[in-house]
Order: structure tokens, then sequence, then C-alpha cells
């Protein structure tokens, strides 16, 4: 099955969320699947999406989220053109959670395939929720990328995520089940969160290779394989999109921001800004300072 898996930017873009219109965009939407959820929200049209070899009829109001991994496809079921909300996002890079409940990624993992928690939500099921208010909001942070437009993203999500949860709970499903399920900290489809969370330490590829139980080619190899880029490459891509932020939203320096972000010194962080980005630091800040809220 693996020429059907969709080789998406979302590695490089952890979240992502847009309107996609039939009249202007590629369609239909051919079988594939990937390693992130997606949730899609009918705003115009009628579709017929394929999930699993399950058939489901989308109108304007309706919801559907797609699991990782779940082999899914979009088409139209009439002559009207499509328009939908999209939005893609490693569940496991969600860190909002409460004192008394397991992880999103747990919860989620725990109710795949279960009869009590139905992928399709009808517009009548949604009709007193703002679904469509987050899937909007969603799209405006990742668009304009003010300050803290990570935060409000995962909030909006995670929102939206816990609305799913309360309908499946109220068909009979245990969420308390996914406390049973057994840390996922070494799986290799988690690593991505373990890089996220220590990327101000100095990460070797080896080091994360052992975490997942790995022989160093096997892991590389798998990476590559997987997520289209080099391990080591997606570790500094990291690193630079957090230069990135600490550049448009504080007045850090850039020894400081080396340090923080486990550059061996600030050279090493210039060298591999220019060769990822194309320009300095400096040069980075200075041309997006109209829309920051420091600049030097």
């Amino acid at each position: 099955m693996n020429y059907l898996f969709e080789q998406s930017n979302i590695l490089n873009s952890p979240y992502e969320a847009f309107i996609s219109d039939t009249r202007t965009d590629c369609f239909p939407i051919k079988a594939h699947w990937h390693y992130f959820m997606e949730i899609i929200y009918m705003l115009e049209g009628t579709a017929l999406i394929e999930c699993n070899k399950e058939e489901y009829i989308l109108e304007a109001g309706d919801m559907i989220l797609f699991h990782p991994q779940a082999l899914h496809s979009i088409y139209t079921a009439s002559q009207e053109p499509l328009k939908y909300g999209v939005l893609k996002f490693n569940i496991s890079s969600l860190h909002i959670s409460s004192n008394y409940t397991p992880k999103l990624s747990a919860v989620f993992k725990c109710a795949e395939g279960n009869p009590l928690a139905p992928i399709f939500f009808s517009s009548e099921t949604l009709s007193r929720l703002p679904i469509k208010e987050y899937f909007l909001s969603c799209i405006e942070e990742l668009h304009t990328k003010d300050y803290g437009y990570d935060i409000r993203f995962q909030a909006f999500v995670s929102s939206m995520l816990v609305e799913i949860l309360r309908i499946w709970r109220r068909n009979g499903l245990n969420t308390d089940k996914a406390v049973l399920i057994p840390s996922d900290q070494d799986s290799f489809h988690t690593i991505l969160e373990y890089i996220d969370e220590h990327s101000n330490e100095s990460l070797r590829v080896e080091a994360l290779a052992a975490i997942c139980h790995m022989s160093y080619s096997y892991f590389a190899k798998k990476f590559h394989e997987l997520y289209g880029q080099s391990c080591k490459d997606y570790i500094e891509f990291i690193k630079i999109s957090k230069v990135k932020d600490l550049l448009l939203f504080t007045d850090l320096d850039l020894n400081y921001i080396s340090q923080e972000l486990g550059f061996s010194d600030c050279s090493h962080l210039i060298r591999i800004f220019k060769k990822k980005v194309g320009v300095t630091p400096k040069q980075y800040r200075l041309s997006h300072s109209s829309t920051s809220t420091y600049s030097n």
C-alpha cells in the first residue's frame, strides 16, 4: 500500500488549515493515507467520501475525521462544486491536557474502529457547536501567524477534539480505557513529538534511534522512507522554525537564541539559518519588522 502514502508537507508544516474549492483546486482527491490526523468540514456542495472501504455522503455543515493511516478519498456526489475546510495536524503535538484525562492522542487511538466513536458527524449533531468558527479561526491563525498563533491554533483544534470526545462519550465510549494504553514515548511515530519537546538540546540521531530501540541505519532509513527527508534535516528544520518565531516576536539577540536552541555557537546558527532560509537571521528579522513586535 506504500504507493498510496501521501508525501505531505505536514512534516515541515506541523499544522495545516485551508479552504479547498473544486473550482480552483486539483480534484478529485484519490485514495491516500498519511501519519497525521485530518478533519474535513463541508461548506458547500455534496461530497462522496470513502474511508477504509466505508462510504459517506457529506453536505454543508457535516464533518468527518480521518484517523492517522486511514485510507480515504474525496469525490463529488453531484454537479455542484465543493467547498470545504481542511485541518491537518499531528495529534501527538497537541500538548493541551487536564489533570484527570489521558493525552488526546491516546484517547483517539483507543477510539479507532470503535462503533461508539463514528468518524462522521451530521450537521444536526453539530448544530449547537461552534465547529465552523473553530475551522475558520484555525485558518486565520495560520494565515496571519501573529504572536502566539501556534498556541491559538492548538487551542481551537483541541476544543474541537474535546467536542468530538463528548459526542462519543454520550454514545457510550469509555475514554478511561486510554489510560491503559502503554506509554508510546518510544514509538517511532511519536519521535517527532520528542524532537519538538527537546529541540533546545543537541539532538543526535543515534540517541533518537536508541529511544525507538532501533539501529542507527534502520532508524535513518525508516525516517527518510516515511517523511521524505533525513532526521538530521528535520531536526534542523524544527530548530530554525523556532528561531524564526524568536526573531519575529522577541528582541532576544542571536547569542542567546543559539544557546536556547542547542546550536554550538552563534556562527553555527547563522550558517544553518542561511542554508535553510536563504538569508541571515538579521536580514530575516529586518525584512519582517513591519509585522513583528520587535526589530533591530
